[in-house]
């Protein structure tokens, strides 16, 4: 069955113009105008991927995913008519897994849809169970979620997941800055794009580690990020 995707954007032209297109790629879309409509719509349906504007009347789309991410690991792509880096950074810090300003050509929304799909996990009937145990944290590569030492789940991103998964798939080895943006979402990282080092931030806070002193994901200066400790998989 083909993915089910919910579009919240208040401009009701766009709504209909991405609609069209989607459906048109094998989509099923729901299309809702603000963040009321996109919660009754979910309450009642299971979706894929979220398509979620960051200006919308009410509560705005920021807000929205911060709250979303709370109790769900839904993939979420930000869109907004603003291009500044710190917008897009503050999009991430709320749990969003991309970011696509306005205007944009449909064909690259089409290539982040299914980017974003292709890294999502798969259900947990299709995929054994497996664990990657560091530090006393769990990383399951099924449900894509940690597991504390105190029993205590802590729900990721699809972003988050990616880009955890990558660093303890190669414990005690530096990887750059370019691996890391790649493993996420395909793509180089630029010069100036601090898309990673904000990621890195936020798996930090999860994991408890002091951002000043970093004793498990460490930064190798101009050379890029290590988990620094023991993995075991089980």
């Amino acid at each position: 069955m083909s993915a089910h995707l919910i579009l919240v954007d208040d401009d009701a032209d766009l709504r209909a113009l991405l609609s069209d297109y989607l459906v048109a790629q094998g989509y099923r879309v729901t299309a809702v105008g603000d963040g009321d409509a996109m919660l009754t719509a979910m309450a009642a349906v299971t979706f894929d991927l979220l398509i979620l504007d960051i200006m919308l009347p009410g509560e705005d789309g920021l807000t929205l995913c911060r709250n979303l991410r709370v109790n769900s690991q839904l993939p979420v792509l930000m869109l907004t008519a603003r291009g500044d880096e710190l917008d897009r950074i503050i999009g991430l810090e709320m749990g969003a897994d991309d970011y696509l300003p306005k205007p944009f050509n449909p064909r690259e929304l089409l290539a982040r849809i299914k980017s974003i799909l292709r890294r999502a996990p798969e259900s947990a009937m299709a995929t054994k169970a497996r664990r990657l145990r560091f530090a006393g944290w769990e990383l399951d590569l099924a449900a894509q979620y940690l597991l504390g030492a105190d029993g205590v789940v802590v729900v990721l991103s699809t972003g988050e997941y990616r880009l955890l998964q990558m660093l303890a798939e190669n414990p005690n080895r530096v990887l750059s800055r370019d691996q890391l943006m790649d493993a996420i979402n395909g793509k180089e990282v630029g010069p100036f794009d601090r898309t990673i080092d904000v990621m890195i931030g936020r798996l930090r806070r999860r994991l408890g580690d002091d951002a000043r002193e970093p004793l498990l994901i460490k930064t190798l200066r101009s050379s890029g990020y290590m988990l620094a400790c023991k993995v075991e998989a089980c």
